[in-house]
């Protein structure tokens, strides 16, 4: 979606969503786009995304995993496939936030989560192989 504005912002040379309304995809139905244009157009969508903004750049370790456009779903498909088995949250974490091909992490921040992730679940279930995929309490 992120290209479609910019193509549209483009072809309005003008920042206002509501002139970007005749300026829409070809691959995505009229109403669709007006719809979201109204959306984007409006104060709380403003704000949020200003929010958003400067919480990224505040914050820029705390965005970084290695995924590029393939989602957190299809990773775990993949290793499910690969695994024989759902894999756990740790090893989705692990596939997503490792350097590709060494088992270093992509940062301080993202090692640090993991290690704290792996301590409370090993506290919590020790080594039972029952232990679920994910405890969203730790």
């Amino acid at each position: 979606m992120y290209n479609v504005r910019k193509t549209a912002e483009r072809a309005c040379a003008n920042t206002d969503k509501n002139e970007w309304k005749e300026h829409g995809s070809v691959w995505m139905r009229k109403e669709y786009w007006t719809e979201l244009c109204d959306i984007w157009g409006a104060e709380k969508w403003n704000e949020n995304s200003n929010k958003a903004k400067q919480n990224r750049a505040a914050l820029p370790e705390a965005n970084l995993h290695t995924s590029g456009s393939v989602s957190f779903a299809t990773h775990k498909a993949r290793l499910e496939v690969q695994l024989k088995r759902p894999p756990q949250f740790q090893e989705l974490f692990d596939e997503t936030h490792k350097k590709k091909g060494t088992n270093d992490y992509i940062s301080e921040n993202a090692r640090e989560v993991a290690e704290l992730y792996s301590r409370g679940m090993d506290e919590r279930y020790g080594d039972d192989n029952q232990r679920p995929e994910l405890d969203p309490d730790i």
